[in-house]
């Protein structure tokens, strides 16, 4: 068993101390790691950035050599010592889903950030002793053998088991089919118990009606909710993460909706990627990219459902799911890399740029993309056959054939299963919407339109946008749409000091780089920035197909 302390002199410095007990008897030296990435972000994160004062000490506390052998692993001579010390400080003073903090109210770690290791120990017991204030409460999905005391099966279960630490944890508790459900909050919540177990209770019905049972017996929602703006979760082996605020603003409802969706869609992990995982990650690499192609499926099926489950739910009411596949379509159509990349290889590059900006044009969100991709082929199935057969089939048989054994899974199981349900070959919507960079709306459109969901095409108001297609914020343009008017004249960045206009025509002086100039666009014979969105108030709400996929 590896046994591990942590401990803190002041909270106010952010710094905790780690203490790693590795058993070393008949070894001649161990090669010590900490993990580069954490599952749920892939980026190479380099949490060693956050360590000093690494040490190692033999079982009578004599100092002992190290050696770096890489970014993030050491080397320790171990040579008739029967045990080792391995222990540094880490700075937890990054607020988020993924990270750690500590301060003069909480301790909050995500073990994968310090947690060092031995590759191939990795599968052994792993026990936790904390040294903390005493009126310190811990939740946690590990079990806790004594106070301030957690155990993990293996090091694998134990950084996927992120804990808060405090004095003022609220619980709130609820059942679904025998399974404990546990709502945590450290912060402020303006919701009742009734109201949050309510709404709660009704999603992870519809969740377990979807994918059967919880696989597992507890699952804890672990919810930051912070005083200023957040919004981020992490998915864990029998609980999540949940990072939002303002606080205040959740007693009012487009707030207390993103909550929802997140918590939805951590729930809904619990099964996919988790547990139905791609094989690249089967088991985690945890110090180099695990690249794979299925980012569509572990992010963008669970987008899709995170969402649709609400509306199935009824905790969303049909207007609040409209708004939500209007955001999917407005971040759609805002992005021109839907025509350069496919979200497929959008995945794969996840670890190089996945996180941000990056060059205009080359990638997009398989967050995004990959929930209206399975929306394409979840109303594909449900059109053919009546809503008697529906996406939920072809996860519930992913389910069955690759996540309860963890066995992982390829895209072409994924396709495998696509068929089997769809009773059709899916070579041409894989090839162009998941590995090509076909039309999104000409496949979801038309099955819009049959669920009774028609489309519209909205142009922005703005004339600078429309007619000459660019965009300004603060007199910095932000996006130039490809064929434009400002195609051919502007670039990105550039700094607009003064316009005028004529009927067809728009001056600018622009400065560019520190150099002035003067520029004249010729109004363009079409309207840019196309924006199709649904109007809820044309929604046929009476259609057998629409009540069959979002209202039974």
């Amino acid at each position: 068993m590896t046994k591990y302390a942590i401990s803190f002199e002041n909270p106010l410095s952010q710094f905790f101390i780690v203490k790693s007990t590795f058993n070393c008897e008949g070894e001649d030296g161990l090669s010590i790691a900490l993990p580069n990435w954490r599952p749920g972000r892939y980026q190479i994160q380099h949490f060693v950035k956050r360590t000093r004062n690494v040490q190692a000490f033999d079982e009578h506390g004599k100092s002992m050599a190290i050696y770096k052998t890489d970014l993030a692993n050491w080397e320790v001579k171990t040579k008739d010592s029967k045990s080792i010390t391995f222990q540094f400080e880490y700075h937890a003073a990054h607020m988020d889903a993924g990270n750690s903090w500590l301060d003069h109210e909480q301790l909050y770690i995500n073990f994968i950030n310090c947690m060092p290791f031995i590759e191939d120990r990795r599968n052994e017991p792993c026990e936790v002793s904390l040294k903390l204030p005493e009126h310190y409460q811990i939740a946690c999905g590990l079990t806790q053998p004594a106070k301030h005391k957690l155990y993990a099966p293996s090091y694998n279960i134990l950084i996927d088991s992120p804990m808060f630490a405090s004095s003022n944890l609220r619980l709130i508790p609820y059942e679904v089919d025998g399974k404990t459900y546990n709502i945590w909050f450290q912060g402020e919540m303006p919701r009742t118990d009734e109201e949050l177990i309510q709404d709660f209770e009704a999603f992870t019905k519809k969740t377990t009606e979807i994918m059967g049972e919880l696989p597992c017996d507890t699952y804890h929602f672990l919810n930051q909710s912070l005083p200023y703006r957040h919004y981020h979760g992490v998915e864990h082996w029998n609980s999540t993460v949940i990072v939002i605020g303002p606080s205040a603003e959740l007693a009012q409802r487009e707030r207390y909706r993103d909550f929802l969706g997140v918590s939805c869609h951590e729930l809904f992990h619990t099964w996919n990627v988790i547990r139905l995982r791609p094989e690249e990650m089967t088991p985690y690499e945890l110090q180099k990219p695990n690249l794979h192609y299925t980012g569509f499926i572990t992010e963008g099926v669970t987008t899709y459902y995170g969402d649709l489950i609400l509306a199935r739910s009824g905790v969303y009411t049909l207007e609040e799911y409209i708004e939500e596949i209007n955001k999917l379509l407005k971040r759609h159509f805002e992005n021109d890399g839907r025509k350069n990349y496919s979200v497929a290889d959008s995945s794969f590059d996840l670890w190089i740029d996945g996180y941000e900006k990056g060059t205009p044009g080359r990638k997009v969100s398989i967050y995004n993309e990959g929930a209206l991709a399975a929306m394409i082929m979840d109303l594909r199935i449900r059109k053919k056959f009546d809503n008697k057969k529906s996406l939920d089939d072809v996860m519930r048989l992913m389910w069955q054939r690759h996540g309860k054994s963890m066995e992982g899974y390829s895209w072409r199981d994924y396709k495998r299963a696509v068929e089997d349900v769809l009773e059709d070959p899916a070579d041409e919507y894989f090839e162009k919407i998941i590995f090509g960079h076909d039309d999104y709306p000409t496949w979801l459109f038309p099955l819009l339109n049959e669920f009774g969901i028609p489309v519209q095409t909205n142009y922005p108001e703005n004339s600078i946008e429309k007619d000459f297609g660019f965009k300004l914020e603060e007199q910095i343009v932000t996006a130039i749409e490809g064929g434009s008017p400002a195609a051919k004249g502007l670039m990105l960045k550039d700094k607009v000091i003064e316009t005028t206009a004529s009927s067809d025509e728009l001056n600018l002086n622009v400065e560019r780089h520190g150099v002035q100039m003067t520029l004249s666009l010729t109004k363009s014979s079409q309207s840019h920035f196309a924006l199709p969105q649904v109007d809820i108030d044309k929604v046929e709400t009476k259609s057998p197909l629409l009540q069959g996929w979002l209202l039974k």
